[in-house]
């Protein structure tokens, strides 16, 4: 049996000195994990109802492929110009989700 696979939500809020922030990190971030093995795909979703909200939703092949990512060597480097907008009003910034159901 495969492992199912697995979304990250990152949860982001912006400055307000720097509104536009948060897209050109993502657009930056981006650029950098293309290729990443287990990488499937990953999205800025903005808030409708929380303009100021954001969430970069990010898909791996798995939790073993997510966690070989977040262990090596580029991680912390490669997702820094994010951290400073994390949203820690929530407790914890990211969540990890397995998908148990789709269609």
């Amino acid at each position: 049996m495969t492992e199912p696979r697995v979304k990250v939500l990152l949860y982001l809020a912006p400055s307000e000195t720097e509104p536009d922030a948060v897209n050109e990190a993502y657009h930056r971030i981006s650029g950098d994990l293309a290729g990443t093995p287990g990488l499937v795909a990953n999205q800025l979703m903005r808030s409708v109802t929380e303009p100021a909200g954001y969430i970069v939703m990010s898909e791996w092949e798995s939790l073993t492929a997510f966690h070989a990512w977040e262990e090596g060597p580029n991680h912390r480097d490669t997702t820094a110009p994010l951290r400073p907008y994390q949203d820690r009003r929530r407790g914890n910034p990211f969540g990890l989700y397995e998908v148990v159901a789709s269609y």
